[in-house]
């Protein structure tokens, strides 16, 4: 019998069958379970392996194989996604299902914990086999998911960019168009100081929407001030910080830009608590419509996305991933900015002279 020499690295079933003499395919079989395997050879396979602390490295293999029939959708349990994850998460989940459905594949949602490290969370979804690929949300500037996914070739989708390198499929909403959009239109209404809420983490669409922020302000001929940048948590009581951050600037900015609607329902509080009526004395432009902003008063502006719509082409993209459907959907790297459609309200009618207001 071969002499086993241990190492730091991983034991894989090369080795394993080598220690016992015997084939790699047997070895394969026994662990396995599978019926043409002597109980003998069976027996002594499993105690080695045990014994020698073999484990075996088929996560991505499974997942590539599609044996399962299963889609995890990775969400992080943040402030926001408690606060937004019924009206964001389940129209995307209901696109994505729909075509999902059409080959008998079902959805899970991964749910991730605010005490749990993501990517660690990630690795044992991945080592238990369970699903088939994955959608991942939330993405970091910097995100060692992507990488972990990438190294072992898994089938996944990003809802939303990242700067890590590599060649993955991709869907983000247009943070930086909206941020564009908003500026232009507040400067058309004559305003200099337009205050802009970001969001007080990692998150990338956080650096998205702060560069299309800069861009259009130089666009405009705006200078740009870092103290009009205003961090917080992308729900209501990140949206009354905002607006104490606001009403402690002097001048108080004219106008303000939220990267999340809830945060304009703190927001609103905050500034109707210091007699300041949004719409009337200052310009208010939130992110997306919901059900929320309908009822605020003043009406919301916002921009408009259809998440059915856009939990289809997350789901497309996925499967264009999975080689079971490559006749199917294209085999091809999707990167793709999703478009937001400017839904006028009555927040941000408050107008300037273009004299007044200036830095």
């Amino acid at each position: 019998m071969t002499t086993l020499v241990r190492k730091e690295k991983t034991l894989s079933i090369r080795d394993l069958a080598r220690h016992l003499d015997i084939s790699i395919g047997t070895v394969s079989r026994a662990l396995n379970g599978k019926a043409d395997v002597n109980p003998e050879t069976r027996k002594r396979v499993l105690e080695a392996a045990k014994r020698l602390g073999y484990v075996p490295n088929q996560s991505g293999r499974s997942l590539r194989q599609g044996t399962t029939n299963t889609i995890g959708f990775m969400i992080e349990s943040t402030i926001e996604t408690a606060d937004t994850g019924g009206t964001f998460f389940m129209p995307v989940f209901e696109g994505v299902q729909s075509v999902f459905r059409r080959h008998h594949l079902d959805l899970v949602a991964l749910l991730c914990g605010t005490d749990e490290d993501p990517a660690s969370y990630l690795n044992r979804v991945v080592t238990r086999r369970f699903v088939d690929g994955l959608i991942i949300s939330a993405t970091a500037r910097n995100d060692p998911r992507i990488d972990f996914l990438l190294e072992r070739n898994i089938p996944f989708v990003a809802l939303g960019r990242s700067a890590t390198v590599g060649d993955y499929p991709w869907i983000d909403l247009d943070f930086e168009g909206v941020a564009a959009a908003a500026v232009e239109r507040l400067a058309g209404f004559g305003h200099r100081r337009i205050a802009i809420g970001t969001p007080a983490s990692d998150l990338n669409l956080g650096y998205v929407f702060l560069g299309g922020y800069k861009r259009a302000l130089a666009d405009n001929g705006i200078g740009f001030d870092p103290d009009l940048v205003l961090p917080a948590n992308g729900n209501e009581e990140g949206g009354y910080q905002v607006a104490c951050a606001l009403l402690a600037q002097k001048p108080m900015p004219t106008a303000i830009i939220l990267v999340n609607e809830n945060m304009a329902i703190g927001l609103y509080r905050r500034l109707y608590e210091a007699g300041i009526h949004p719409g009337r004395d200052i310009a208010v432009i939130g992110f997306r419509e919901s059900t929320q902003s309908r009822f605020l008063s003043p009406t919301l502006t916002c921009f408009r996305i259809s998440l059915r719509e856009l939990g289809i082409k997350l789901a497309e993209a996925l499967l264009s991933t999975l080689p079971a459907f490559a006749g199917q959907y294209p085999q091809e790297r999707t990167k793709l900015v999703w478009p937001m459609e400017l839904v006028p309200g009555e927040s941000d009618r408050f107008s300037l002279p273009n004299n007044i207001g200036s830095a």
